[in-house]
């Protein structure tokens, strides 16, 4: 996916979840940050970070904070509406599957993907649940990076739809280069590390999506598990 309307600005502070005051050209400016997560480690004052200008009517603030480079100098991708995009646009890249529904009802919850492969012996179910990794330590994800109970909720849906015979998936899209895999972060929330685990055991398939991760452009070249 790619972001139109790029704006290079220095990360300033970040009063609440939801804006922050940046620098542009000498100026601070509050602009929209595309994530509720926490991102301690990575929206620090004097990061470099990028925007993007929506030009969409009816707005409080101009930019939206997208990415933010790292003092690793690693480049992140914040959009909490970023990963749906991408594994949306993998999917119909890979041509894998016959039906692709994003946003699909699903017991007490809205799970991000149902598919459908048509094979001699019947039809395949699939459900996929997306969730974004913004937290890296030593070049391995983990999530969450805030208890997300809405999370765990999710875990326990694809639990059901996998003993109801769907192939059920809880994917992972690593917002920044060089980390291939996410772990849970049970220092966080020790909760989801055990809905996790137990999603393993009873067959739910964890899948990596690797990115490549520039100013304007996030995109995933590799899917693991």
């Amino acid at each position: 996916m790619n972001y139109d309307n790029i704006q290079k600005a220095v990360f300033v502070s970040r009063p609440n979840r939801f804006i922050a005051n940046v620098e542009i050209d000498g100026k601070i400016e509050t602009v929209h940050v595309k994530n509720t997560g926490r991102c301690r480690e990575l929206l620090l004052p004097g990061s470099e970070i990028w925007l993007t200008e929506p030009n969409s009517q009816g707005r409080k603030t101009k930019y939206d904070l997208i990415s933010v480079r790292k003092n690793n100098g690693v480049l992140f991708n914040i959009d909490s509406q970023a990963p749906n995009k991408v594994v949306k646009e993998w999917l119909e890249k890979k041509k894998e599957y016959d039906v692709v529904i994003p946003e699909y009802t699903y017991g007490n919850s809205r799970i991000d993907f149902y598919m459908e492969k048509h094979t001699p012996e019947g039809c395949e179910k699939y459900l996929m649940e997306v969730k974004g990794c913004t937290l890296e330590k030593n070049a391995i994800g983990y999530f969450p990076d805030a208890p997300t109970e809405r999370g765990i909720k999710h875990i326990k849906e694809l639990i059901k739809a996998s003993k109801e015979g769907y192939k059920a998936t809880l994917a992972f899209v690593i917002q920044m280069d060089g980390v291939k895999e996410v772990r849970p972060n049970t220092d966080t929330h020790p909760e989801f590390g055990i809905a996790f685990e137990r999603a393993r055991k009873e067959g739910v398939s964890i899948v990596f999506y690797q990115c490549h991760v520039t100013p304007d452009e996030l995109i995933i070249f590799k899917e693991s598990k």
